[in-house]
């Protein structure tokens, strides 16, 4: 029954650095923006070594240097001295620091994995090679050799999932340390031109004193990062060149899991293998088209395990590299410009979500058998991605092809097949244009899917075509971007057989079919469904003051889900408003805090009030470096068209939240995290949530973090099932049932991260999950828009139990049918887990060992012991798959 708060509370935060309090309010002023620093590059006149001595001559000369701080001083000059050289030869950039150290010994030195912003010390480069004042890459090395690289985009943006083939090496001295980094061209991609002038920005981080400072500094009262970047001049005659990479691979996979007699699909084991090969290839100076044959998509890390009573699909994080690689072109659609986001039960509808491509099958199987096996995952025989600028646009587009899946049924020894995913197109293009620099922006997003459906079962269940369309675009409406407004507005359109669309506008997308419905009718014979949905937000985003304002709305008829993702229903309007104050110098308890409050309410097209709420939170640091964040809402009685699925409106009483969440100082061996949440309906029930994390460190190289969590639910509206009956008036011809739930949930997750060197390490996860809901006093809504329920075994009405189901007779002797339904109890145990060997034994070369288990016991539904169900789920059979994959990088 908790509405999505917390969630959207964090995301109002994103990208906008927490600001510091100050002892005393009225002595703060606005920060003076300081001038565009200029760096010189030089062309180097020999050979350089990455090796970070830093020996050879095009280092002897002037260096860049005069850092300022961000924390903990924001807008003093850093403790520490550094100086930056760069260089430049025909073929690559050349990166030189000094990190000067008035205590070498204390500089903290961790080895993690690519890409794992680890605690230590780091030295950062960032550059903006097309000097567009919103994109670029940023490069990362820490004393230990730990290398870290991202994608920089809508100025503030960053996405760690591309991983660049360069070089960077770091060397610990007695009066520092010191690293070198060379990039080749081709990795960063830019048009040609006969002299450059790039952004580019140095970042240092002393771990020791939570110190980080910048060479081109940004107040923390701004929210602006690759606009600030100071100039990178003297950079001529080069070619970006030539980029043609082709990474074959091959992947042998073992499966082992416990045979079932009788049973020819499961034998015990199964032995399977694949070859394939990615393309990269550079189109042009700045753009690149990746491509792959019969890829290998599948998944190093499983899915985590949850119990799902909503009506709603689960959503889940894309974990393959050909798709997050360059994803924020696609993610940032209708976010540019505004850097803070909230979405308090606004159903964040995404037009691409990748993981749609692939999906497991979505028939049944509908001939009769002994033993059946359908596929787990849909077959992509090929995929092409283009992405990088053309014309003045950001591009991406996507196309992928899919492959027919089918179940296999032994009936008796007779083998059959039956379809069970369609041959299937999937496109996606996106692209966007900044104008002025940056100042607006405009860009749209279109998707493809069209489905090659045979069989009658495939068309009533799926989509033949689907498709959207939407712009977006932003504009700052003062020069230094503290005002902004942006936003997005586009539709959709899903076609099928009648039968298709008829289950679709009854779908809990839609539910189209509510009684009480005035402003939507189901219609039978409808071929093809349509919506329109946009949103549009104002945000003050610079100063100590912030302030976010947005009103959405998404027709009936929206729906993007067969390539895209939506957490909940359409029909609905959305507003919030959202205003907060940060402090921007240390006090005597804070070192950073933001307080901020607001409003936010939903409506349907029919005019139902069906949200609404009032919040205040707090983020921030303490003088000891420990975080925490802290929120109250409060939500007052409104009415709900979806409790019922497609029924009648229902009343929702009213109810309130808290949260609070703490975590110690992160520099230390041993970090604690300690968060906790509560919701509750006085006239209904409540909702907890606690959680204890601990992240031990006990050397440079080692971390494993245990994070146990216990969450629980009572409530007394949980859905069952509707049964129709022409005798219950009062809601229009159907019964809808309800049950009293207590649930419980014990759940943990356990990571290990082992480095041995910055290009082998080891990683492993397990997460063991018990959830256990008991199911009781059933009951059927009375009376639309109220929150009176009848009880059944109350008054006239009976109530029995026997061979696992519930038998209801309504009203005793009275003329309305009995009805029942099975027991919806549950014991859901689940233990999953990964272990990970990676070697990249060349640049950009692979090597992965991968071993996964999953375990699953379902016994005693309804029971929740905690020492049997563990002793359950360990003596549970497992599943066992071994993999190895080897992939080697050819770069021409």
């Amino acid at each position: 029954m908790k509405k999505t708060i917390t969630t959207a509370l964090a995301l109002l935060l994103i990208n906008v650095a927490l600001p510091a309090v100050a002892k005393e309010k009225s002595k703060q002023q606005a920060p003076v923006r300081p001038e565009q620093k200029v760096v010189r590059a030089v062309r180097a006149d020999g050979p350089i070594s990455i090796d970070a001595l830093l020996d050879e001559p095009v280092w002897k000369g002037p260096a860049s240097n005069g850092f300022t701080q961000s924390d903990p001083k924001d807008g003093a000059p850093s403790t520490e001295k550094t100086d930056v050289w760069v260089a430049y030869d025909d073929k690559a950039l050349y990166i030189a620091a000094y990190c000067y150290d008035s205590d070498p010994k204390a500089i903290i030195s961790r080895l993690g994995r690519r890409d794992a912003e680890v605690d230590s010390d780091w030295f950062m480069f960032a550059v903006d090679p097309y000097y567009d004042r919103r994109t670029g890459f940023l490069f990362g090395v820490n004393p230990a050799g730990s290398i870290m690289d991202e994608v920089l985009s809508n100025d503030v943006e960053d996405d760690e999932s591309w991983d660049g083939v360069w070089e960077g090496k770091a060397h610990v001295n007695g009066q520092g340390w010191t690293v070198e980094m060379r990039i080749p061209f081709n990795q960063i991609r830019f048009p040609k031109k006969d002299e450059y002038v790039w952004g580019v920005n140095f970042q240092r981080i002393i771990k020791r004193k939570n110190e980080k400072a910048s060479f081109s500094w940004v107040p923390k009262s701004e929210t602006a990062y690759v606009s600030r970047f100071a100039r990178l001049e003297g950079i001529s005659g080069i070619n970006p060149g030539t980029h043609l990479e082709i990474l074959p691979y091959a992947v042998g996979q073992a499966q082992l899991r416990p045979s079932e007699q009788g049973n020819p699909f499961e034998t015990g084991h199964k032995a399977l293998g694949n070859m394939g090969f990615d393309l990269k290839v550079g189109l042009k100076s700045n753009l690149t088209l990746d491509s792959t044959v019969n890829p290998d998509f599948g998944q190093v890390e499983v899915d985590p395990a949850v119990v799902n009573l909503s009506a709603y699909e689960t959503y889940y994080e894309e974990k393959r590299p050909f798709f997050i690689e360059g994803a924020s072109i696609f993610d940032g659609f209708g976010r540019g410009g505004v850097y803070i986001n909230a979405d308090i039960n606004w159903p964040m509808p995404t037009f691409f979500y990748s993981r749609r491509i692939g999906r497991a099958p979505q028939g049944y199987i509908t001939q009769g058998g002994d033993f059946s096996i359908i596929p787990d995952r849909t077959t992509i025989l090929g995929a092409a991605k283009i992405t990088g600028k053309m014309g003045g646009w950001n591009v991406g587009f996507i196309n992928a092809l899919t492959s027919r899946e089918f179940a296999q049924i032994d009936a008796s020894g007779l083998r059959l097949q039956e379809e069970m995913e369609p041959f299937t197109y999937y496109g996606v293009l996106r692209a966007q244009k900044d104008i002025n620099e940056g100042q607006h922006g405009i860009g749209f997003m279109a998707t493809g899917v069209t489905r090659n459906i045979r069989t009658e079962a495939l068309s009533i269940l799926l989509n033949k075509n689907a498709f959207s369309l939407a712009i977006d675009g932003w504009s700052f409406l003062d020069k230094s971007r503290n005002y902004v407004i942006g936003g997005w507005f586009g539709g959709t359109r899903v076609e099928g057989t009648a039968e298709d669309i008829l289950g679709l506008q009854n779908s809990s997308m839609h539910y189209y079919q509510r009684p009480d419905a005035d402003h939507v009718e189901v219609n039978p014979y409808a071929t093809s469904l349509s919506g329109w949905g946009g949103r549009l937000s104002f945000a003050k985003q610079g100063g100590n003051t912030v302030c976010l304002l947005s009103l959405g709305a998404l027709s009936p008829g929206f729906d993007p889900n067969d390539v895209g993702f939506q957490y909940s229903a359409s029909d609905i309007i959305n507003f919030q408003f959202l205003p907060g104050y940060s402090w921007t110098k240390p006090g005597r308890v804070f070192q950073q805090v933001i307080l901020a409050g607001g409003v936010f309410r939903n409506y349907d097209f029919g005019g139902n009030k069906i949200w609404d709420g009032a919040l205040i939170l707090s983020e921030g640091q303490f003088r000891n470096f420990w975080r925490f964040s802290a929120m109250a809402a409060v939500n007052p009685e409104t009415i709900s068209n979806r409790l019922t699925r497609g029924g009648p409106l229902a009343l929702l009483p009213w109810g309130y939240q808290l949260e609070l969440k703490v975590e110690t100082d992160s520099r230390k061996p041993v970090v604690f995290e300690v968060d906790g949440m509560i919701y509750r309906r006085p006239d209904d029930g409540t909702e907890w949530q606690a959680e204890l994390s601990l992240n031990w460190k006990p050397s440079s190289n080692f971390s494993l973090s245990i994070g146990p969590e216990y969450m629980g639910e009572t409530t007394g509206v949980q859905w069952i099932t509707k049964v129709d009956d022409p005798m219950m008036m009062p809601t229009y011809g159907a019964r809808y049932v309800f049950g009293h739930l207590d649930q419980r949930i014990v759940a943990a997750e356990l990571r290990l991260n082992w480095t041995f060197t910055p290009r082998l390490t080891l990683q492993a996860y397990l997460q063991p999950f018990l959830g256990v809901g008991t199911y009781s006093r059933f009951k059927e809504l009375a009376q639309p828009k109220t929150f009176d329920y009848n009880v059944y075994g109350e008054g006239e009405s009976t109530i029995a139990y026997a061979d696992g189901l519930y038998s209801v007779d309504p009203d005793g002797g009275g003329p309305a049918a009995a009805f029942s339904f099975g027991n919806p109890d549950f014991n859901v145990k689940s233990l999953r887990g990964t272990i990970v060997l990676r070697w990249e034994y060349l640049p950009g070369s692979l090597l992965y060992f991968v071993w996964t288990q999953n375990r699953a016991d379902y016994a005693h539904p309804g029971d929740f012991r905690l020492r049997r169900d563990l002793g359950d789920l360990l003596m549970a059979p497992g599943d066992n798959i071994f993999l190895i994959k080897v992939s080697y990088r050819w770069s021409l």
